[in-house]
């Protein structure tokens, strides 16, 4: 009795088994997390040091380099790369993707605690670490104006008071202020009054940090009662240091306000930003790890209202973006697409076996089994997103295939007489093992995928493991629950109600093709059988034409995606102010706002606005109009391309946002190439050199490079033994400069709320030339002027306004983007070709970072990972068929298949990206389906009838051609949706449909005709070889007699 038997019997058991699985769907799909894509998270980790006043060259040797030695001996770190501009550095550090990011926080604490004996004392703190995810971009941007409130007081109340509010909604991660800075007191020096005073920048730093205290000073007490002491040491404001008594001269008191102007104001002065044209300060919010991010914006938003009280009226706070838009959309589409798959598929089962009762029982089935499938993606902590969703699609056209084996073998059995029940016991006791054949193979194509490594691998398991979970639970309901609905609703042939009118027409016309389909398959089927060799050669040049069409496919690693979001990188010269740069991003963000498709925009510039930056560059964040009102995103960006290139003093780079970004580092266009030297000067004489030749290339654009080492310098030269003989030493000259023009952070405020700084340098008027350096007054050891002319002498010049490094050398790194209608392996290969022709020295070298160095790893791994696909189900395949021929009949349809795709591919011009790879693995578990059925019939036959290969083969191929049909049809229309999508996130979901869909066109209409073939051939290779290995009698004189009634024997 098989497994089906128990079932079938037991009506009831099954049914609320049944109900079961789908209740458990039900209740798991209201806790799985939503998402755009799978959370990947990638082991990022950034740390920041500040050395206030210092020039990039000057922090990249003294903080830079000792910190990168101490980090670079850390377990598992794959790549370290710093960027050090003027008065910061920041290091960052990719590990793999199994190193836990907690332990590895640990690891780098540790380093920096190390390395902090080497490091400057004069920096503003401890450097710093933050973990970040490049995977995660911020789920909402709020952007914070006011026509009142200056952008300070604005970022007090941010970072004050919402930041803390928002870090407490569930599922928020990471929430960060830019746009502006904390307020701050700025003690603005006047060198001219401190030189007629003969008094030292250096006298007045030791001032304020004296008269601003926070101690503590203890309590008193008698027997009875007890008080605290405090008193008036903290100076809050302006006001409270302006008296502040620097020293006493000749009896008078000579005061802060003397020598200096005392305000209230910012502590970064170089820091701005926009929302839609007004100044404001945005909010990044990040999400927790797995966080359900519609959940979470959900929560943001219902919390708005009460933000905006907790907050000075005179600001207004607003949304600038929101990503989850667009992961509502996309999700939405994808749920239509599955939806429209489900009704396809009961469509064509209706089609074909011509009974309203048979296509209830897919129409139970189907969604059951997916939705019985989220109960096992909860159990896995997966999420509801593109890929996981999209696998679930891509199920429903081959989670039916396994309902429709039993369902059309039990409608045979009625035709021919028997009654519903003895029909479903006899056709599942007939199908169980093809039904478990076809499930394990269908499962073994999809190890490689599960156990693959990197970024793709993490992103591409879940889809992996979703389509296994949905083939499982497939399986057991039509061993289970699709029997037991044929006993119950099936009806014998003769009691089927006769359609009517025009529903009898369309019957018959129906029965008409059909047979006509059936009729000719077998005159086709029986004339390629007589020219099996025939057969053969057209499958050996089927082979053949995959490795040329893949040859020729363009390929690329991930498609790109509409998200309706933009991203702006503004490069201003290397020379300009920062109120410069600042009227550029107003003038770009004018331009932008004009355009009919842009919703919003908003944007900073200066070093602490989000996305970093510094006071020659800026970044802008692009909220489109939803899909349907605007045209695609890369056309938006090329008609924003000629207004923005008219822009004065500064280049602007826009490219669509994308959902995954791979690698830790960002550049101003999608793709990097990296150039690295050990020898300084030989990078900077070939960096321009190689970046003058990319930018040639046609297969390129906006071709960029962070080199940035023109920005002015004013150096000094001093006179080391005249400042000796003088009485000044190379520390104290460094020490006046650092005090005028270094921005230093001299004293802190303590606040109840937050802490404030007191900033001090020279007045603003004084740092706009390098006159200044003319007026500057040293005091000597024994307290005379030494004017800084005597000592020194200074000249313009060019110095670099940032340092890179990668893995400890110098670096280069250069962005580019995709010239129209160009793949990515065409530009690589373009780039490398370049790089030949160019003859550049050994010592200069450049490698491929981000996207571009995992689609060469992904490339490489291609046709391996096909390959592991197809030996796995081999594998399985020959230990259930107990022959090592058979799967190689039943494998035989893969190269059909694989050209369907690849002409499906060049015909939409779609590239073979990981996502096409995806589909192309999906066939090969696919296709052999309708093989299995062919080959298990065919060898029953042969065992159970006598009859031979040729016969055996005919018979069930026409046996089963109508469910051959039926799951072809249906796995068709079923991934039919997916190529033919425009929704949002489609790009993803294109590939893979196309994919499939020219796959299983091609492949499963000759499959029809190469299987039966490579059957006959391998069966006569079989006894050949049988032949071979048996054993030849040995000659003895007794077998001579034996010989003798030979003839008679041939006579009978």
């Amino acid at each position: 009795m098989s497994l089906s038997a128990t079932f079938i019997r037991r009506p009831v058991a099954t049914v609320l088994l049944t109900l079961g699985i789908a209740l458990l769907g039900v209740a798991a799909f209201f806790q799985l997390p939503a998402a755009l894509l799978p959370q990947v998270d990638y082991p990022v980790i950034s740390v920041r040091a500040n050395l206030p006043g210092a020039s990039p060259e000057t922090i990249a040797s003294s903080v830079a380099m000792p910190l990168e030695r101490a980090l670079g001996s850390i377990a598992g770190v794959n790549e370290i790369t710093s960027r050090s501009t003027l008065g910061s550095t920041e290091i960052v550090l990719q590990f793999d993707l199994d190193r836990s990011i907690d332990g590895a926080a640990r690891d780098i604490q540790a380093a920096i605690n190390a390395a902090r004996s080497q490091l400057p004392s004069g920096m503003a703190g401890n450097p710093t670490l933050r973990k970040s995810n490049p995977n995660d971009s911020p789920i909402m941007i709020l952007a914070m104006t006011s026509d009142v409130l200056s952008r300070t007081q604005i970022y007090d109340a941010a970072v004050t008071i919402l930041a803390q509010k928002l870090a407490q909604v569930e599922g928020v991660g990471q929430v960060s202020a830019g746009g502006s800075s904390l307020p701050a007191v700025r003690v603005e020096l006047n060198p001219l009054a401190l030189a007629r005073a003969g008094v030292s920048a250096e006298a007045v730093r030791g001032a304020i940090v004296a008269g601003n205290v926070n101690r503590p000073k203890g309590y008193v007490e008698d027997g009875e009662r007890h008080w605290q002491v405090a008193a008036n040491d903290q100076a809050r404001t302006a006001a409270d240091y302006l008296p502040m008594i620097v020293r006493w001269q000749n009896g008078a008191a000579l005061r802060l306000g003397d020598v200096a102007e005392v305000r209230d104001g910012a502590q970064e002065l170089r820091n701005a930003g926009l929302a839609n044209g007004r100044p404001a300060v945005l909010l990044m919010i990040n999400r927790q790890p797995n966080a359900n991010i519609i959940a979470t914006v959900d929560h943001i938003r219902a919390l708005l209202p009460e933000l905006q009280a907790a907050i000075p009226a005179e600001i207004k706070l607003e949304i600038s973006q929101d990503r989850s838009t667009t992961v509502r959309a996309s999700l939405r589409d994808v749920g239509t697409c599955l939806l429209l798959s489900v009704v396809l598929v009961v469509l064509v089962v209706r089609l074909f076996l011509r009974d309203r009762r048979a296509a209830l029982i897919p129409a139970v089935t189907v969604p059951v089994a997916l939705i019985g499938t989220l109960a096992l993606m909860y159990l896995a902590g997966f999420s509801l997103n593109n890929l996981s969703l999209m696998a679930l699609t891509v199920a429903a056209g081959f989670v039916v295939d396994d309902v429709v084996v039993v369902l059309e073998n039990t409608t045979r059995h009625i035709e021919q007489g028997l009654s519903p029940l003895q029909a479903a016991l006899r056709g599942a006791r007939e199908v169980g093992a093809t039904l478990l054949s076809m499930t394990l193979s269908l499962a073994a194509a999809f190890i490689p995928i599960i156990f693959m490594d990197g970024i793709v691998g993490r992103l591409f398991g879940e889809f992996a493991l979703t389509l296994v979970a949905a083939i499982a639970v497939s399986l057991l309901l039509s061993l289970a629950t699709a029997p037991m609905l044929c006993a119950r609703l099936l009806r014998p042939t003769a009691e089927q109600p006769a359609p009517r009118g025009r529903l009898a027409a369309l019957g018959r016309l129906r029965e008409r093709a059909l047979a006509a389909l059936h009729r000719g398959y077998r005159r086709s089927l029986a004339w390629t059988l007589d020219h099996s060799l025939l057969t053969l050669a057209v499958l050996a040049g089927v082979v053949a034409l995959n490795l040329y069409l893949y040859a020729i496919v363009p390929k690329g690693f991930l498609p790109q995606q509409d998200t309706g979001r933009l991203i702006a990188y503004i490069e201003g010269d290397q020379s300009s102010s920062f109120q410069a740069m600042y009227d550029r991003l107003a003038e770009i963000d004018a331009i932008v706002r004009q355009d009919p498709a842009v919703l919003r925009v908003s944007g900073s510039v200066g070093g602490n606005g989000p996305g970093g930056g510094s006071a020659t560059s800026a970044r802008m964040f692009i909220t489109l109009k939803p899909r349907a009102e605007r045209p695609s995103a890369s056309a938006v960006i090329e008609r924003m391309r000629r207004p923005l290139s008219r822009v004065g003093g500064a280049r602007v780079f826009v490219m669509a946002a994308q959902e995954i970004r791979i690698g830790g580092r960002g550049g101003s266009s999608d793709y990097l190439y990296t150039l690295q030297s050990d020898d300084l000067g030989a990078l900077r004489q070939w960096e321009p050199k190689i970046r003058e030749a990319l930018a040639a290339l046609p297969q390129l654009t906006d071709v960029n490079t962070d080199a940035r080492d023109k920005g002015l310098q004013t150096k000094l030269v001093v006179d080391r033994e005249a400042a000796a003989r003088l009485g000044l030493s190379q520390r104290a000259i460094d020490l006046a400069l650092n005090n005028y023009f270094g921005e230093r952070l001299v004293s802190t405020i303590h606040h109840p709320l937050n802490q404030y700084r007191v900033v001090m340098g020279a007045a603003p008027h004084f740092w706009r030339s390098p006159d200044i350096l003319a007026d500057i007054v040293l005091l000597a050891a024994d307290g005379s002027r030494v004017p800084l002319s005597a000592v020194a002498h200074w000249a313009p010049g060019n110095a670099p306004l940032a340092v890179n490094h990668q893995a400890q050398f110098a670096s280069s790194t250069v962005s580019f983007a995709l010239a129209p209608g160009v793949s990515l392996g065409e530009a690589s290969a373009a780039i490398t070709a370049a790089m030949d022709r160019l003859g550049v020295p050994p010592a200069v070298f450049g490698t491929f970072e981000g996207a571009a160095r995992a689609f060469q790893s992904a490339a490489s791994s291609q046709l391996l990972l096909i390959l592991a696909a197809i030996v796995a189900v081999y594998l399985v395949l020959g230990i259930l068929y107990e022959s090592l021929l058979h799967p190689l009949t039943i494998l035989s349809t893969l190269p059909s298949a694989g050209v369907g795709a690849l002409l499906a591919l060049l015909a939409f011009r779609t590239e073979f990206t990981v996502i096409a790879l995806i589909g192309v693995i999906l066939l090969v578990g696919i296709v052999k389906k309708n093989a299995i059925m062919m080959i298990d019939f065919a060898l029953h036959a042969q065992r159970s009838h006598g009859l031979s290969p040729r016969e055996a083969i005919f018979d069930a191929c026409l046996l089963r051609f109508r469910p051959i049909m039926m799951t072809s049809v249906a796995a068709i229309l079923g991934a039919l949706p997916l190529a033919l999508g425009s929704g949002d996130g489609a790009e993803l979901r294109q590939p893979l449909g196309i994919a499939i869909v020219g796959g299983l066109l091609v492949g499963q209409l000759l499959t029809l005709y190469t299987t039966p073939a490579v059957f006959l051939a391998l069966d006569r290779l079989r006894l050949k070889l049988a032949r071979r290995r048996a054993p030849r009698p040995a000659p003895a004189a007794v077998a001579e007699p034996a010989a003798v009634p030979k003839p008679a024997s041939d006579s009978a």
